[in-house]
């Protein structure tokens, strides 16, 4: 039993794959499965899929910039005149090699290619859309995918016949933390409610900015975990240095990037989480019946991300803010909202509980089995 998986080559295409793989090996046992990943070079990706056991080959892909200016226009022809012709001949060379049972395509630029190759040379393909409103690479692969599963209930643009709502496959294991566990890794003080501040797995300035501005005063009352993101990482930390006062840097606690270990039990000791409006986090939120405030990206692709905030607000689960109402002290009152009204917020985690899909991750690994034993 062969699988190739294919993705974008960010944290929300490439950890719903990990999910799915060791959901896989579960159901299925290890012996007789080969897992391989074909997309675009990453070293993020490469290191997780790496651990999972999970080969990885990379192939050139070209991405398509909606923004125009005079450089994005010249990397559009670029991309699609040399990157994806050339990235499209290597997919036909590696999945020839690999000569998968299945293709599993978590969608993102750098797996069309992959996919469109798989079904030239007739290879089954399952794509998986993890947002509302599907990408350009996942619209055209919804046309000649053998089966489409999505997230949310009502996702656009996919033939209904092909279309089941599974939920975003996501890891199990990020669900099941211990609050002493995040005491001892931070060194939690208690006695405040302790809030997740997160940009993703990038990192987001205008977050990190936002927070900044109102960081010491937000210390009086709250205990922070911030994940700033690699690049912002020695910035923020600069910042936040001189904006708190000595007797409530305890309560601070920055970290570049949280890992598996890490976020789970940062998950469970957190009891408001931020975060941006990416699938695999609005999934993650959801299962743990965690009240949150999530901050989408403006200038997402087809404006998924402000799509995916308000599917999930509908619900009564969240509180959306979207980048133009975030001001530090308008945010900092929706902080303390969290704490004033518990009515609300109880009504929020049974919201949340009510929206999660948790086994989404196992539905789709039996279908797959399921599909390959005919």
């Amino acid at each position: 039993m062969k699988i190739l998986f294919t993705g974008g080559g960010t944290g929300g295409h490439i950890l719903p794959l990990i999910a799915v793989a060791r959901e896989v090996r579960r159901v299925q046992g290890t012996n007789n499965i080969r897992f391989a990943y074909l997309g675009p070079k990453d070293n993020f990706s490469r290191i997780l899929l790496s651990q999972e056991g999970i080969e990885v080959q990379t192939i050139l892909a070209g991405k398509l910039r909606r923004y125009l200016n005079a450089t994005s226009i010249l990397r559009n022809i670029v991309d699609i005149l040399f990157m994806f012709p050339v990235g499209l001949l290597q997919s036909f060379g590696k999945v020839f090699t690999f000569s998968p049972d299945l293709i599993v395509s978590k969608g993102g630029y750098g797996a069309l290619a992959p996919a469109i190759a798989g079904w030239i040379m007739q290879v089954p393909v399952f794509l998986h859309e993890s947002d509302a409103s599907p990408g350009l690479a996942n619209k055209i692969a919804g046309k000649f995918a053998t089966r489409i599963f999505t997230s949310f209930e009502n996702t656009e643009n996919f033939p209904k016949k092909k279309m089941t709502v599974i939920g975003n496959p996501i890891r199990k294991e990020v669900l099941s933390g211990s609050k002493q566990e995040a005491k001892r890794i931070f060194k939690l003080q208690g006695g405040k409610p302790v809030i997740l501040i997160s940009g993703g797995s990038q990192g987001a300035q205008k977050i990190n900015d936002t927070l900044l501005n109102i960081l010491n005063k937000t210390l009086k009352e709250f205990e922070i975990i911030h994940q700033t993101g690699e690049k912002n990482f020695k910035q923020v930390k600069a910042e936040a240095k001189v904006v708190i006062e000595k007797d409530r840097e305890i309560y601070y606690h920055a970290v570049p990037f949280l890992k598996e270990r890490e976020l789970r039990h940062t998950y469970a000791a957190a009891e408001i989480i931020v975060n941006r409006a990416g699938s695999g986090s609005i999934f993650e939120i959801a299962a743990l019946g965690k009240p949150s405030i999530i901050i989408p990206i403006t200038n997402s692709a087809q404006n998924h991300q402000i799509k995916n905030a308000y599917a999930y607000e509908k619900t009564g689960a969240c509180i959306v803010l979207e980048e133009a109402n975030l001001t530090p002290n308008f945010f900092l009152e929706k902080l303390r909202y969290f704490i004033s009204h518990k009515k609300d917020t109880d009504k929020m985690k049974a919201a949340a509980l009510a929206f999660s899909k948790p086994e989404a991750a196992n539905v789709l690994a039996r279908l797959i089995i399921e599909y390959l034993k005919g």
